[in-house]
Formats: structure tokens, sequence, C-alpha cells
């Protein structure tokens, strides 16, 4: 599917700014729409009249395209109509409706402005077969509309500023409307937007209240408050803030209307977050807490492994003490699991960084006399947590055992470690250029490993001799055993 970019260079040549201002307008102009209870399709103009290149459909009213139009050339009868409100800069609107199939719609023209020039033109169409009383909320919805589309007229919208931010729960029509002046008092709140300030503690009407001072006063007794409030509330910036106060929250985001420059007013966007936020602040706790959980477990992790290397100075038995030096070794790998779990918010493991860490770490206790140098190739990915001791151990104990069996004797060696990822199947081969082995191995690490293969990681390994060392084929699968119950 091509993008608006993509389809708006199809039809000519655009510069840069004239395209991200576009695209900037298509980003923000849902508001427009469902403030107009109307579509909205943005035409460029080609030499055969003019194609559709963007539409939007209204969330508050029914839509006049079932059908996109996007890639349409518009109509012969319509051309005229686009091309005059291309030419004289302002909103035109249709002396009469159209027929489309069986209802009649109303639509207004307006060219969109960059830098005092016209460079698309918008329409605003209304179907006419649904007829709409005139109540209150209709009208200031449609003035707030027009008021953002005569901005659009003088190249005043969109603007950089008004952005939803990547917090959710961003506010939009229907979640409550309100109207303030150059000064910030309402001219106009709509019964949702009354209903989300009544939960903040605000009684009785707003009309004509400075809101500003509304907002002040719930906030009397807060310390610490975002800068950013006073510029919301007040209309004077294009922003998004929340405003807590009595256990409710709500998202605000004001987008200032102006007039050459001056600014007349605001439109005002609110909506009651309580619920959410509130949920984000648990998953901010458990995450938190999740952090400590895996720092506490490598402590602990790292005081057992203290305890084994203390244990393994008083044993004089050589077997014990390698016994003790491989249960050490061990543990320590795990520890480094939970120590990079412990730094991160999410439940996954960059494998490639533990992996370099714990392979480095287990060749050097393994052999210490000996000079072996590790080559890592492909990528491991993210790992969930889940696996991820699991396959580390793994991983350790082969690198182990081909330094302490396959170099044994010899004062260097080489070990490549090679990971192949496709989606959720892995494959690591880890070959060295040792004595090599015969047949299946049989020791303590082998058994470990064979067992978390299977039982662990639900996958297959393989031994092989080649003609300068041998080479271990590892296959699992690590995908997500079950959804994260905390999304």
């Amino acid at each position: 599917m091509a993008t608006l970019r993509e389809t708006i260079e199809e039809l000519g040549p655009i510069t840069d700014a004239e395209a991200d201002w576009l695209a900037l307008l298509v980003s923000d102009w849902q508001i427009i729409a469902d403030l107009s209870f109307a579509d909205l399709v943005l035409w460029r103009a080609v030499d055969e009249g003019f194609v559709a290149v963007a539409q939007c459909r209204p969330s508050t009213g029914p839509t006049v395209h079932l059908d996109d139009v996007v890639g349409t050339l518009a109509p012969g009868g319509r051309v005229a109509h686009l091309r005059r409100a291309l030419e004289e800069g302002g909103i035109v609107a249709s002396r009469e409706p159209r027929w489309d199939e069986t209802y009649a719609v109303r639509e207004d023209a307006l060219p969109v402005v960059m830098n005092g020039r016209a460079i698309a033109v918008i329409t605003r169409e209304v179907s006419q077969a649904v007829s709409r009383s005139s109540s209150r909320l209709e009208l200031n919805y449609k003035g707030a509309a027009d008021d953002l589309l005569r901005m659009v007229t003088r190249g005043e919208f969109p603007l950089h500023t008004s952005i939803t931010g990547p917090r959710r729960g961003a506010p939009r029509v229907g979640d409550g409307v309100l109207r303030l002046d150059a000064v910030g008092h309402v001219t106009y709140a709509s019964p949702n937007a009354l209903s989300c300030f009544h939960r903040l503690g605000v009684h009785g009407s707003l009309m004509n209240k400075s809101l500003p001072r509304v907002t002040s006063e719930l906030l009397e007794d807060q310390g610490v408050v975002d800068e950013t409030l006073a510029m919301v509330v007040a209309g004077r910036a294009a922003w998004r803030t929340d405003l807590e106060a009595n256990g409710a929250c709500l998202s605000l985001r004001a987008i200032p209307v102006t007039e050459h420059g001056s600014r007349v007013g605001a439109v005002l966007l609110c909506r009651d977050v309580s619920d959410l936020r509130r949920r984000e602040r648990e998953l901010i706790t458990k995450d938190a807490t999740i952090r400590e959980i895996h720092h506490r477990v490598k402590n602990n992790l790292q005081t057992v492994a203290a305890l084994l290397r203390l244990q393994s100075r008083r044993v004089e038995a050589p077997e014990a003490k390698e016994a003790l030096a491989e249960a050490m070794r061990r543990v320590a790998t795990i520890a480094l699991v939970h120590e990079t779990l412990s730094g991160t918010l999410d439940e996954l493991v960059n494998f490639d960084e533990l992996v370099s860490r714990s392979i480095r770490m287990a060749a050097d206790v393994a052999s210490p006399d000996t000079q072996v140098r590790i080559l890592n190739t492909g990528e491991f990915g993210l790992i969930p947590a889940q696996y991820a001791s699991s396959l580390a151990l793994v991983i350790t104990e082969l690198v182990t055992n081909a330094v302490e069996h396959g170099f044994e004797g010899r004062a260097r060696g080489t070990i490549t470690v090679t990971a192949q990822r496709d989606g959720h199947a892995l494959h690591v081969q880890i070959a060295d250029d040792g004595v090599g082995i015969e047949g299946d191995p049989t020791g303590l690490g082998s058994q470990i490993v064979r067992t978390l293969v299977q039982n662990e990681l639900s996958g297959s390994i393989e031994w092989r001799k080649i003609e300068d060392g041998s080479v271990v084929d590892l296959r699992v699968r690590v995908e997500e055993r079950a959804s994260d119950p905390r999304l």
C-alpha cells in the first residue's frame, strides 16, 4: 500500500516541505472531520483536473464515502468548484448539493496553504440524507471546525507542536470539547467535557469561567505541577498534558485558534483516563518489582557461588575441587542472566551480549593455561527470559567441554559460535579446532546439556567429529509460552 508521500509524488513534483506539510495535516485532521460531522478529502491538482490523495471519515456521524476515493479523479462537474477554492483562497460553499446515488451531499472546498501558496484542496462533504437539528452542541462543533479550516486557508494549521504524544489516552472529539476565548474563559463545554471536570471535583457550569483559575483551585494542595498545564488550560500552546485531582485524571489537548498570527481562542479536548493511568502505574510498579526480584536472585546466586568457592578451598581431593568449580561456574552463568534481566523493563534478554560474556568467562575458567580465541558470528537476538538461563547454561557447558577436552595439552585454540535465527527457530553451531570427539560424550556436563535441550528448550543436539576438530549442532525454539498477563 502506497504512503501519502508516494501517492502525491506519482502525480507530479512536490518539495519535501510541501509533502511534510500535507502529511502533518493528514495526521491531525481527524479532529476537523469529527467537529464537522463530515468526510474530508484531500485533492491535488493535475492536468486532467484533481485527484484524491487522502480521505478521512468522521467518528461522530455517518460517512458519505462507503468506498475509498483515494486515487480517483474528480468528476468533471466538480473541477470548477475545486479550482475556484484553489484560486480564491477561502472556504467556498457549493451553491447546490450534488447527488451521490440516492442522497444529496453538500460540499465545501478550501485551499491548503503553506507559506502563502495553495498546494492542495480539501473538500468537506456532508450527507443530507440524515437531517440534523441545529443543537447548541452541533453549532459549537461546526463553529470550532470552521475556525480550524480557516486556519488551514491561512497556512496556520496544522501546528507542528500539536502532537498527541506517545502516551496512551489521547482525547478525541467524542470524549469532550471546550471552546475558550483569548484569555482562557470557557465559551462552550460539551456534556462529556462537563462530566470529565465533574469527576475532578468541579461542580456547576463552566460557562464564562476562567479555566486556568478553575484548575488552579483544584491543584492548590498539590506540590509539583506539570509546567505545561497552565499553557494548555489557557489555550496558549498546542500541547497535551494530564490534569490529576481528587483521584481522577484527565488527558487534555489544546489547539490554539489563531487569526493572522494572533491567538483569538482555543479548542480544548479532554478525556477521563483515570483507569488507564492507574493501570499504567500498576505496570510500572510490577516492572520495578520484577527487576528487584531479578536483582536479588542474582545477589543470592553470587552468594551461593562464593560459598562454593570457600568450600572448594577446604577440600583436598582434586575431583571434589573440580566438581565444586563446575558448580560455581554454572551458578555464575545463571546469575549473569538475572543480572541482565534486572536492568531491563522487558522479560527479554539481549542474548548476543550475554553469551559473549558467559562463554569468555567459561573459557578462562576451564583452562587458564590455554589461550582460547572465541569467534561469534550471526545473531541470537532477543531471547525470552524463560529460555535464557537454560540456553546460556547449554552454550557455556559446550564451550567449557571444548576447552577442557579439545585443547588439552595445547597452548592455544579457536572456538567458533555461529547463531542463525529464523523467527522462533534458533540454530547454534559450536565448532572447535581441537582433537575432536569419538561418539557422543557421556560426562555430567553432557547429561546436563541433553536434559536442558530436551526438557526445557524442546530442541535437539548432535555432536560430530570433523577433519580438524568437532562440531555441535543445537536446534531449539525460543517462543513465548503464554501471553504476558500484564498486557
